[in-house]
């Protein structure tokens, strides 16, 4: 939600904030803005993209060097001038991008109206910029002096980066609770700071990642200093990334979802081969072994997520369960907390995450760690908030994701989970090694499997061309497809903008059979040998009342192929590793028809990549 882009040096500020934004987009693109500074604060603000914005800055920026940049996901008001970032004080002075809710803010705002500031626009960061005015005034204070104070009477959570007028040599930053970090270059003459690695890293790749209440404050020529919201000073650590910029980038693809799609071959096997020993196959989990114990006598485990990370979950229920004969439960993060769940020390709550910062998640996962549970966190990207936090993390490896719509970061946690599984059911005698081996020998063969899937893209393409008009979907699986239901009608409600309802088959009886009819296309997940016979009666019940039919089926499929209008062949595997073949081409059907749609498949409206406020 919402993307920060800070820079303070020797070069055009402009040019780097601007890059900076583009490659943040993915986070929020409702409105966006900069402000440079040298003797004086020029900001330029737009509604819309980012080359919206681009296209207002002119000349008045050359050489200026320090600067602040935002693109907004909206939370309080809507996306016009007045309320995109940066705002300004009241006195002209001072200027503050803000990724986060201030939760008090309309007590601060009723404060600062008792003592005449006035308000241009609707949003929460308005207020706190006055806010932190209202204070540097009354105690005459610098600015970083000025922001930990205020900070001490703010609700919230925020990631921050200010500058003022008075002191146009220095930066503030801060965070609580939304991701921020800042890259170093070897001098105290150039920072970087940004709401994640992606814009830095072509700059640098020294970021030190921020804690939750640290203040840094950035001045030419000094080194970097953190201290807490009450001045204690703090220590930090400065992390290297291995990142290549050519990974963040489209290439020869028209879309980043369309790229994320087609690498899952690749971030499958860099997934599973960073947790297979190469040489005997063995599954490892770095550090897990001072865990082990917990999760082998772990009571149950409690599965923490939202949206595209929940439906990975429920998959991870049933393969856990039935490998490792652990219960496990699915819950969703932004509900978790709120309903006083019972949680004991010999509970495992893990937490999945592409991110590492949804904070719905994050709240969940701190909740069970104040109640003495273990937390183990499932997440795709190193030194984020989760990973730093939980007790275990296993990584993804599923490289950087900038299509808001998940797709390989998804695949990778099942992938993940699985591994997982099969290892606690090793380790809890309810599988025998025979059969470890054997799973794990198919995992292994999953790259190749899914790749084979892509001959399809073209056939799948031509299905799609005849949904464009259609206005809602139901979509059916049974099992360990069920999940598998909800994540296709996720991703087209996603990035097409129909309505569409995942349900388990069964289900279709008590309630959606009565949607049923000519122009509802029922898509059913039959790969499922288990349940297959029921699958079929299922699609019989909707073509008695003429529904169409698409169906995701194994290539030697004998029955459904006559009953389905159109099919998706894909090959036939073991139960356990179905989710991650039948998933792929409800994925490339939602992003063929959303593309002939005239959507923004990469930036779908409303929706932002992480969701770092609640």
């Amino acid at each position: 939600m919402c993307g920060i882009v800070g820079y303070i040096g020797k070069k055009q500020a402009s040019n780097i904030l601007i890059e900076g934004l583009k490659k943040l987009e993915y986070r929020g693109y409702d409105s966006a803005g900069i402000a440079v500074l040298d003797n004086d604060i020029l900001v330029y603000k737009q509604p819309g993209k980012v080359v919206n914005l681009e296209e207002s800055i002119d000349e008045k920026v050359v050489g200026k060097t320090i600067g602040i940049a935002h693109t907004r996901w909206a939370t309080h008001g809507e996306p016009t001038v007045e309320n995109a970032h940066p705002h300004k004080s009241n006195n002209q002075e001072i200027v503050l991008v803000h990724n986060g809710i201030i939760e008090n803010y309309k007590f601060l705002k009723d404060e600062l109206l008792d003592h005449g500031f006035t308000f241009l626009g609707q949003t929460d960061t308005e207020v706190l910029v006055n806010y932190i005015q209202y204070i540097q005034d009354k105690d005459q204070s610098t600015i970083d002096v000025a922001v930990r104070k205020a900070l001490q009477n703010v609700n919230g959570a925020y990631a921050l980066a200010i500058i003022d007028k008075k002191e146009p040599n220095k930066m503030v930053v801060t965070r609580k609770g939304s991701p921020l970090a800042i890259g170093l270059t070897g001098t105290n003459d150039e920072f970087y700071v940004a709401s994640d690695a992606i814009p830095i890293i072509e700059h640098t790749q020294s970021l030190v990642y921020l804690n939750d209440n640290d203040v840094v404050v950035l001045e030419r020529g000094q080194q970097m200093k953190v201290t807490d919201i009450y001045g204690v000073e703090k220590q930090y650590k400065v992390k290297t990334l291995d990142l290549n910029l050519d990974k963040v980038s489209k290439g020869d693809y028209e879309h980043y979802m369309l790229k994320e799609i087609f690498e899952q071959p690749s971030t499958i096997k860099n997934t599973l081969f960073s947790h297979l020993n190469t040489e005997n196959s063995n599954i490892h989990f770095e550090n897990l072994d001072e865990l082990k114990e917990k999760l082998v006598k772990a009571s149950r485990i409690i599965i923490v997520s939202c949206g595209t990370s929940w439906h990975a979950g429920i998959v991870g229920e049933y393969i856990i369960e039935e490998l490792a004969r652990i219960p496990v439960e699915v819950e969703y993060a932004s509900e978790f907390r709120y309903r006083n769940p019972i949680i004991t020390k010999d509970d495992i709550v893990m937490a999945i995450s592409q991110s590492g910062e949804t904070a719905d998640t994050l709240a969940a996962l701190r909740y069970s760690k104040a109640q003495g549970a273990t937390t183990f966190c499932v997440c795709n990207v190193f030194n984020s908030s989760m990973a730093r936090e939980c007790d275990f993390t296993a990584y993804t490896y599923a490289g950087a994701e900038i299509g808001v719509a998940s797709t390989k970061a998804f695949t990778a946690q099942v992938a993940v989970v699985s591994l997982l599984a099969i290892q606690l059911g090793l380790e809890r005698n309810e599988i025998t090694q025979e059969r470890a081996n054997s799973l794990v020998e198919e995992i292994k063969t999953l790259p190749s499997v899914v790749n084979h899937i892509f001959n399809i893209d073209d056939h799948i393409k031509s299905v799609a061309k005849n949904y464009i008009k259609t206005t809602s979907f139901l979509f059916l699986g049974r099992g360990i497809n069920f999940p598998i239901a909800l994540e296709g009608a996720l991703k087209l409600k996603e990035i097409s903008y129909i309505h569409a309802e995942g349900y388990p088959a069964a289900e279709m009886k008590h309630g959606p059979i009565a949607m049923i009819e000519e122009s509802l296309p029922t898509v059913i997940i039959a790969t499922n040998n288990e349940y297959y016979d029921k699958l079929v009666s299922n699609a019989q019940e909707v073509k008695a009342r003429k529904g169409p039919i698409i169906a995701v089926v194994n290539e030697d499929d004998s029955e459904m192929i006559h009953t389905a209008d159109f099919v998706f062949k894909v090959p036939r595997v073991s139960d356990m590793l179905q989710p991650i073949v039948a998933v792929l081409p409800l994925q490339l059907f939602s992003y063929h028809v959303a593309v002939l749609k005239g959507c923004n498949v990469d930036q779908p409206r409303n929706l932002a990549k992480s969701v770092t406020v609640e």
